[in-house]
């Protein structure tokens, strides 16, 4: 598995909420297809914003944090600053839906 797999969850909505600074859960699983997909348009957008964290979390059934982020379709990604949500995306397809997502999480 690299650093950019979805990785099993290991943390609950309280420990998220305490994450310091910009940061972005990025919830689905390395084998959705559409996940996949969207990779290289989230990768790209992030390669361009230095200091923000990207967490790749693995969901599915019984996995708890993706149902206390209220997560129903993959890829879905949350923007916290300081653990608040800022911005949200599902099934990001544009490099530009990012980009907007986090212009929101650097003024937050």
């Amino acid at each position: 598995m690299s650093d950019h797999d979805y990785q099993p969850e290991t943390m609950r909505r309280a420990e998220a909420e305490q994450l310091p600074g910009a940061v972005v859960l990025d919830f689905g699983a390395n084998w959705c297809s559409i996940c996949n997909a969207a990779r290289p348009v989230v990768d790209a957008a992030l390669r361009g914003t230095p200091g923000v964290r990207h967490i790749r979390i693995e969901d599915g059934k019984g996995r708890r944090l993706g149902r206390e982020f209220g997560v129903k379709l993959w890829p879905s990604l949350f923007f916290l600053r300081d653990g608040q949500v800022v911005a949200e995306l599902v099934r990001p397809q544009q490099q530009a839906d990012v980009e907007a997502a986090l212009r929101q999480l650097k003024r937050g």
